[in-house]
């Protein structure tokens, strides 16, 4: 007699054998014993977690003698034929290779005809994603109703390209990737049955290489049987896989906990120059980094994880040494590394510099805790005058490393990692609210009050800016500044005549000295018209912080001239800080610049 392979010889044959799927095996059974059997079923999952083998056992428990029923006889002369692929009336078609109109044509003159023998005539169709439009849609009438004596049964490793006319038919089972410590103890009983000694770490490396399939995890048992006798260690599942031992794996990861860059390198080194496969290596590193995370979160609990004795230890050990920002920075840089490997000219450089990265992300901070600090370093007068820091601009952000806070989600990302030209500019920031301060106690004209308005409200949102650009003041006067914009420029007005843009301006006229103040904006005649000059303010600047109107000498008699807009230069524009960093965020590139 042939060699039959472990993953046919110890293919489950009962709902009871089936590992890892209680969920499906339970609703089927209940289906049975109430007598609620649909005509169609899909069943969904990854590879080698078994859908198909399911199927089988469906169709056992339909056509054996004197069912349906769970319980049958496995000597059943039906349900034998059905586990060898022989039975008339269950018919296991390839969805890759018959997968045109033709075939479904044929199968829908095959339906009309009762079963041979048994109940019911059972169609199994594997892989039947891979079935055209045209199959699909040929299908339908009969699958949404087939004769009674017909049920059909359709696997796939890709529901999302499954018709939503198919899958509104069927009922519908997902199955999942089968847990690394159900397939060890399944390969357990396999291997005392064949009389084949492996040690735990050995069952360990393969139910982690076979990344929740079982039949690659048995195929592998049986692979390395072949290669090693009866007699199978760690080393030899590692050389098989490329996979970097779990010990080389929690070395790795503590020389990033503890900031041990040269350690990192040297240990990435060693596994390169062994043929490890770098890509499994870093998904590895990224797991064991989330177990860290998840762990710290849930403040210890091992049944979010699955984990072995000794990882368990090593994990209750590191994760007291970072907190969970510094976990979540240093897990985005490996995530992002993970996305470009596969690009990657040279995968072990990429790695290197994600090392690098890690490393650096686990010590940085944000650039608000930055200015925070800065402003705690002030004397307490200046303090008190400055009053709170100001939050750095958008394109100062932008210029530190953006290594994200572990935040819930849809909080916003911070900027981290402050470089040099940016950390010089700190300090400026609440040095040019104080001057801009110090200059709305002078005797200013409304065209001087309104570049500082413009300058300070660009330094907090620079899109508020850009509108405010393309209008020019009218009056100040009884606490309202009426802002106007022309015919050419009338299409911003509801786009800045908002609640927000009124809170931020409404906030630096009162930085400048002018509290209580409202903001109102109208639409005004072409510069070129005559137009009435602007009524002066009271005279007599008060204090900044008080609630009187600043002086402000009023603007010339005569009309008030704006420049036009100039054509602008696209290079310049390329070259703005702001745009390259928004390209940058965004991955976009300029279609058009437009004056």
């Amino acid at each position: 007699m042939s060699y039959q392979v472990l993953a046919r010889k110890y293919r489950p044959q009962r709902f009871a054998e089936v590992v890892g799927q209680e969920h499906v095996t339970q609703t089927l059974t209940n289906a049975i014993e109430q007598g609620r059997i649909a005509h169609a079923y899909l069943f969904c999952g990854p590879r080698g977690t078994g859908k198909t083998t399911i199927a089988r056992i469906f169709a056992k428990c339909l056509n054996c003698t004197g069912g349906p029923k769970v319980a049958f006889d496995e000597h059943d002369l039906r349900c034998v034929e059905i586990a060898e692929g022989r039975s008339l009336d269950v018919l296991e078609i390839d969805g890759a290779s018959n997968n045109g109109v033709e075939q479904v044509r044929e199968l829908r003159e095959t339906v009309k005809y009762a079963p041979a023998s048994a109940r019911f005539k059972i169609y199994i169709i594997d892989e039947v994603h891979m079935l055209t439009t045209a199959a699909f849609n040929a299908l339908l009438k009969t699958l949404e109703e087939p004769p009674s004596h017909v049920k059909f049964m359709f696997a796939t490793t890709d529901p999302e390209k499954v018709l939503p006319t198919i899958l509104s038919r069927c009922q519908r089972f997902d199955l999942r990737r089968i847990p690394a410590a159900l397939i060890v103890q399944h390969l357990k009983r396999i291997a005392v049955d064949e009389g084949v000694k492996v040690d735990g770490a050995a069952l360990d490396a393969i139910a982690r290489g076979a990344d929740g399939a079982m039949r690659d995890a048995e195929s592998t048992l049986d692979q390395l049987i072949s290669f090693c006798g009866n007699e199978i260690v760690e080393s030899d599942v590692l050389t098989m896989f490329g996979l970097a031992a779990r010990g080389a794996l929690l070395s790795l990861a503590e020389a990033l906990i503890g900031g041990d860059l040269e350690g990192a390198l040297r240990q990435l080194d060693e596994l390169a120059r062994n043929g490890k496969d770098l890509g499994r290596l870093l998904a590895d590193l990224l797991n064991h980094f989330r177990n860290l995370l998840i762990y710290q979160v849930s403040r210890g609990d091992l049944r979010l994880l699955e984990l072995g004795e000794t990882e368990a230890v090593t994990l209750k050990q590191q994760a007291g040494r970072l907190s969970a920002a510094a976990l979540g920075r240093m897990l985005e840089v490996l995530t992002d590394a993970e996305g470009r490997l596969r690009d990657a000219v040279s995968k072990k450089i990429l790695l290197e510099v994600a090392l690098l990265k890690a490393i650096q992300a686990r010590t940085a901070i944000d650039l608000d805790t930055v200015l925070e600090r800065l402003h705690a370093l002030r004397p307490q007068d200046d303090r008190e005058a400055l009053g709170p820091p100001v939050s750095a601009p958008t394109g100062q952000a932008a210029g530190a490393s953006r290594v994200a806070e572990a935040a819930p989600a849809g909080a916003k990302t911070k900027a981290a990692a402050l470089p040099p030209a940016a950390e010089a500019a700190v300090p400026s920031l609440n040095e040019a609210v104080a001057a801009t301060r110090a200059e709305a106690n002078a005797s200013l004209d409304l065209g001087t009050l309104w570049s500082g308005l413009v300058e300070a409200v660009g330094r907090a949102s620079p899109f508020t800016r850009s509108y405010l650009v393309r209008g020019l003041p009218v009056s100040f006067t009884g606490k309202t500044l009426v802002i106007g914009f022309d015919a050419e420029f009338a299409e911003y007005i509801p786009l800045i005549d908002v609640p927000r843009n009124h809170a931020l301006i409404q906030t630096k006229l009162m930085e400048l000295g002018f509290e209580a103040t409202q903001v109102k904006f109208i639409r005004v005649e072409s510069p070129s018209a005559p137009r009435p000059p602007a009524p002066a303010l009271a005279a007599g600047a008060p204090p900044a912080g008080s609630g009187a109107p600043a002086t402000v000498n009023p603007p010339p008699a005569a009309k008030p001239v704006r420049s036009k807009a100039t054509k602008l230069d696209p290079a310049d524009f390329k070259n703005d800080p702001l745009i390259k960093q928004a390209l940058e965020v965004f991955k976009g590139t300029i279609v058009e610049v437009r004056g």
